[in-house]
C-alpha cells in the first residue's frame, strides 16, 4: 500500500503545482471518442458549500480555454487494448486543444471508464480521551480502517472518507475541533484492475505528459450530471458511454458505490451493422439519425436507406424504422438490466431517494427514458453536465458529462486518505452492504 499512497500523493502534488502555474489539461479516454479540455485557473475564489473533509471544496476559479475531440482508437470496454493507437489519438487531441488555447500543457488529469471497478465500505475508530480532534487524529482514524484482500492484480483508485462521528454525533463532514471520547469514520474504497491503470499511465507518459490525477469516469459523470439535491438525498448516475456503462451512487454529496457494465452504445451500433450487413460508420449514422427503442404506428411506414452509396442500376436497400428498433431495443434492454442488477447488488432500494439519472452519449437514443423507467424504476431523468465557463456549445451535451465532471474534480478535489499523514498502513474489510446499512440507519 505504500506504493499506492506515495504515487497518489505525487499526482496530487503535480496537480496542485499545475494549478498554481495556472494551466492544466483534462483528458477523457473513452471507447467512442477522446476529449481534451485546457483549463486556466485565475486564482479567484469559487463559490463553495461546506469546506469540510471530503466536500467539493473550491480552490480557485477556472475557465476552459481550449477544447478538442477525436475518434477513439485502441480502446475497448473503456480500457486500452492497443497502446500505439491510443498514444497517437492522445497526442492528436491534446495538441489540437493546445493549439486552440495557445498554450502548452505538461500535466494532464485522466478518466478511466472500465477496468472492472469494485467498491468497499470500510470503518475505523480510535479513542480520543476527551480531547479535541486534530489533523493527526483524522490520519489515525483513517489508518485504523483495514484494507480488504483486494488481490495482487488490483489497484486502489479512490479512498474517500464519507462520514465522521464523534461519540454519538454522526454525519460530520469535518470532525476537527470536535471534543469527545471516540472518533469513527466510514470510508469508500474503489479498486480497479492494476494492468489497466499501468497501461494508461504508460500511454500518457509516452506522450510526454505528466500524469496529475486519475478518476473514475462514473464518479466524475455523477459530479457533473447530478444536482446538489440528488447528490445529497441519494441518486444513481448511469453514464452510458460507447464501450462501457458506468454506474455510481451518491449520498450526502459523496460517492458511496461505483461499478461498470461492459456494454455501451458501440454494441448497439455493432448489432445494427451485423443485423443489416452494413458498415459500422453507416450503422452509427443510422442509429444517431433514425434510431430509437420505442415503436409507434408510424414506424412501419418510415423507411431508411442502408446502402453505402447508390450504384447505377442497383436496387436500393431499405429497412423500416420498426425493424431498426427491433434490433436496437434488445441490446439497450440488456444494458439496462445489467445496470439494474448492479444497483440491486449495492442495495440502492434502501436509499432515501430512488432518483436515477441517465447521461453519456448513448443516453441520447430516443425513447430510452421511458424504457429505463420500466426496467430501473419510475424516477428516471436524462441528465446533462453542469455549465462550465468557456465550455464550447458543442461540448455541453450528455456525451461530455465525464469530461466536465473531470474539470470539477480537478478544481474541487475531495479529500482521500493519502491527503493525510497516516501513522500506520493497515486497512479492514467491510462489505458495501454494511456501509449502506449504516447510512440507512444513521442518515
Amino acid at each position: 500500500m505504500k506504493t499506492i499512497h506515495e504515487s497518489q500523493r505525487a499526482m496530487r502534488a503535480k496537480r496542485q503545482a499545475a494549478i498554481d502555474r495556472g494551466v492544466v489539461a483534462v483528458l477523457d479516454i473513452g471507447s467512442s471518442k477522446f476529449a481534451c479540455l485546457i483549463l486556466r485557473f485565475d486564482g479567484g475564489a469559487m463559490p463553495t458549500g461546506d469546506d469540510g473533509i471530503g466536500s467539493l471544496a473550491g480552490q480557485s476559479g477556472f475557465r476552459v480555454i481550449g477544447a478538442a475531440t477525436t475518434r477513439a482508437r485502441g480502446v475497448r470496454f473503456g480500457e486500452i487494448h492497443a497502446s500505439p493507437e491510443t498514444e497517437r489519438a492522445i497526442r492528436t487531441v491534446v495538441q489540437a486543444a493546445q493549439k486552440m488555447a495557445g498554450v502548452r500543457v505538461d500535466h494532464v488529469i485522466v478518466t478511466l471508464a472500465g477496468a472492472r471497478p469494485r467498491s468497499y465500505g470500510l470503518t475505523g475508530e480510535i479513542d480520543l480521551d476527551g480531547t479535541a480532534v486534530t489533523e493527526a487524529d483524522v490520519g489515525r482514524v483513517l489508518s485504523a480502517c483495514d484494507l480488504p484482500d483486494i488481490g495482487a492484480d488490483r489497484e486502489v483508485l479512490h479512498a474517500q472518507p464519507v462520514n465522521f462521528a464523534v461519540d454519538h454525533r454522526t454525519g460530520l463532514l469535518d470532525p476537527r475541533g470536535q471534543i469527545g471520547h471516540r472518533l469513527t469514520t466510514d470510508m469508500h474504497l474503489v479498486t480497479i484492475d492494476a494492468t489497466a491503470i499501468k497501461t494508461l499511465c504508460h500511454c500518457v507518459q509516452r506522450c510526454d505528459l505528466e500524469l496529475a490525477g486519475i478518476a473514475s469516469s462514473a464518479y466524475v459523470s455523477g459530479i457533473a450530471a447530478l444536482t446538489e439535491d440528488e447528490q445529497e438525498l441519494g441518486a444513481a448516475c448511469v453514464d452510458m458511454g460507447g464501450g462501457a456503462t458506468g454506474v455510481s451512487i451518491f449520498l450526502k454529496k459523496h460517492m458511496i458505490y461505483v461499478d461498470s457494465v461492459r456494454m455501451g452504445g458501440d454494441h448497439v451500433t455493432g448489432d445494427i451493422a451485423s443485423g443489416f450487413r452494413t458498415s459500422r460508420a453507416l450503422a452509427e449514422r443510422i442509429k444517431a439519425v433514425n434510431g430509437g427503442v420505442v415503436a409507434t404506428g408510424q414506424d412501419d411506414r418510415d423507411f431508411i436507406a442502408i446502402d453505402e452509396a447508390d450504384e447505377p442500376g442497383a436496387e436500393r436497400r431499405t429497412i423500416s424504422r420498426t425493424e431498426l428498433i427491433g434490433v436496437m431495443r434488445p441490446r439497450v434492454e440488456e444494458i439496462l438490466e445489467e445496470v439494474r442488477a448492479s444497483l440491486d447488488a449495492a442495495g440502492f432500494e434502501h436509499l432515501p431517494s430512488q432518483r436515477i439519472v441517465l447521461t453519456g452519449g448513448a443516453s441520447q437514443i430516443p425513447g430510452i427514458e421511458s424504457l429505463a423507467e420500466r426496467i430501473l424504476g419510475p424516477y428516471v431523468r436524462l441528465g446533462r453536465p453542469l455549465r462550465v465557463q468557456g465550455l464550447p456549445q458543442a461540448a455541453t451535451g450528455p456525451a461530455f458529462s465525464s469530461i466536465v465532471g473531470l474539470c470539477l474534480f480537478a478544481a474541487y478535489p475531495q479529500d482521500e486518505w493519502w491527503d493525510f499523514e497516516l501513522p500506520t498502513e493497515r486497512y479492514p474489510a467491510r462489505s458495501l452492504r454494511r456501509a449502506l446499512k449504516w447510512f440507512r440507519e444513521n442518515w
